[in-house]
């Protein structure tokens, strides 16, 4: 089983918002897989299916950002998972709009999810997919950037940024890490300046 953990904050107050970037990603795998995320289970929103002939389970914590580990951790305890088996979604600040990192390893970077999540399973060996909100803009608190919502000219950015993040998501799942890294690490220049074969 793979266990995709999106992080975000529940109710329709954060709904859209940037610090529920992972909730949106989550949301995506959920319409495509035909997977119901309306079970009250491991202090979210949880459901099961199947992706690629591979059991999956979808997990949105409803404990709020900070202490999103006791949801991980207990979804990983019932399953018995390896931290390998899972994989965060998050927004990342340092990240612009549309740019993605997938890592299988790291500290949490700042992100009190992430490092919630990693001090409960007490290592740093779980995969994550870091989704860039981008940078507030001068005087702009970060707390509050990142519970406001996208602005309007960014909406086509962050819609087809949910859609790469669930395409990545699929290659790890499919054909591993390493494939999905390759292929959604890219930066534009990156893209721009490879040479055609």
């Amino acid at each position: 089983m793979t266990l995709i953990v999106g992080l975000g904050n529940p109710g329709p107050e954060y709904a859209g918002t940037r610090h529920n970037f992972g909730f949106m990603v989550v949301n995506e795998l959920a319409r495509r897989w035909a997977i119901a995320t309306d079970t009250s289970k491991f202090h979210g929103r949880f459901g099961s299916g199947a992706f690629a002939g591979r059991k999956v389970a979808l997990l949105k914590p409803a404990t709020f950002m900070n202490r999103s580990g006791q949801a991980v951790i207990d979804a990983v305890n019932f399953y018995k998972l390896e931290p390998g088996q899972i994989l965060v979604v998050l927004d990342d600040l340092d990240l612009p709009v549309g740019r993605l990192r997938l890592r299988v390893r790291g500290s949490g970077g700042g992100h009190k999810g992430l490092t919630d999540v990693l001090s409960r399973l007490g290592t740093d060996q779980v995969p994550r997919l870091r989704c860039g909100i981008g940078s507030p803009p001068p005087m702009i608190d970060p707390a509050e950037y990142v519970l406001a919502k996208f602005f309007a000219e960014e909406r086509d950015l962050v819609e087809k940024a949910i859609r790469d993040a669930a395409d990545a998501i699929e290659v790890a799942i499919r054909d591993g890490f390493p494939r999905a890294m390759d292929r959604f690490n890219r930066t534009e220049e990156d893209t721009e300046t490879k040479p055609t074969s």
